[in-house]
């Protein structure tokens, strides 16, 4: 693990860091926050997932997690999106499909099977190297993120029962299989089965006896997303009798945009903290 930035903030460290991915065959970049408390104790840990077209650093830069992530005693860690470099298949037209775009599952199909093994990434090889580099209590894990994270983090939470304690989605594609957002990528990375993609999908996986506790989703009304790629109206609807809990916040003039996340990424933080 090579260290490419550490700064002190509210009396813990943000660093930037990057390794060789095995999973997904390149160097891979990712953020870690660690508040004051892992120099007395490990920490529980909340993995962020970001959106289309992010990276790690757009949340560690704009969604204002350090102040109340240092109160709370959690420690932040924020993957890139996808896997990076020259050698790694992207589209140069299309910028819901590779680099930046890696929706979070592992690919199936050429040329994009080679790198594009997000869910492994995020589920098996960070969490080792986190495990074993920073004073992390790996039973306590929340997962949370936005729009494309969101969906990466509501699949992660239904197909890994036990692993998460909390899970919560700032805009999430809850629909990836109906949402064009979703589709082309899912084609190119995962082939033309609709069985497949569902296995993808949070809607989908609940309606096949997937399970989590409880999910807070925030919206905002003004995102441009909304009728077209989010749909949570549609995660509401495939929950309604089952016994799965869903606070679903539907928030006036809010759009898609970091202003939107930084505005309730307090909210999320103290959700997390109270069941991790």
């Amino acid at each position: 693990m090579n260290i490419l930035s550490e700064n002190t903030a509210f009396g813990g460290m943000q660093g930037v860091f990057s390794h060789d991915s095995e999973a997904c065959n390149c160097e891979m970049t990712f953020a870690v926050f660690v508040p004051p408390q892992a120099t007395e104790r490990p920490c529980p840990v909340l993995w962020y997932l970001s959106g289309l077209t992010c990276t790690h650093a757009n949340v560690m830069e704009k969604g204002e997690y350090r102040r109340m992530a240092a109160e709370l005693g959690l420690i932040i860690v924020c993957p890139d999106t996808s896997p990076r470099g020259k050698d790694v298949p992207d589209s140069l037209t299309n910028w819901q499909l590779g680099q930046g775009a890696g929706f979070y599952v592992d690919a199936t199909e050429s040329p994009y099977a080679l790198n594009y093994q997000m869910e492994t990434y995020i589920t098996k090889e960070l969490p080792a190297l986190i495990a074993g580099s920073f004073r992390a209590d790996m039973d306590r894990q929340g997962i949370f993120g936005h729009s494309m994270g969101g969906h990466g983090a509501m699949t992660f939470a239904l197909k890994y029962p036990g692993r998460y304690k909390s899970c919560s989605a700032f805009a999430p594609i809850v629909s990836p299989t109906t949402s064009p957002w979703a589709q082309g990528a899912f084609e190119k990375y995962l082939g033309t089965d609709p069985d497949v993609w569902r296995k993808h999908d949070a809607c989908a996986l609940v309606a096949a006896g997937a399970r989590f506790p409880e999910f807070l989703i925030d919206q905002g009304t003004a995102d441009g997303f909304l009728e077209e790629g989010l749909k949570p109206w549609l995660f509401e609807a495939a929950v309604k009798d089952t016994d799965i809990a869903l606070t679903l916040r539907m928030h006036e003039r809010y759009d898609h945009s970091y202003y939107f996340i930084s505005t309730f990424m307090d909210d999320h933080l103290r959700w997390h903290a109270e069941r991790v």
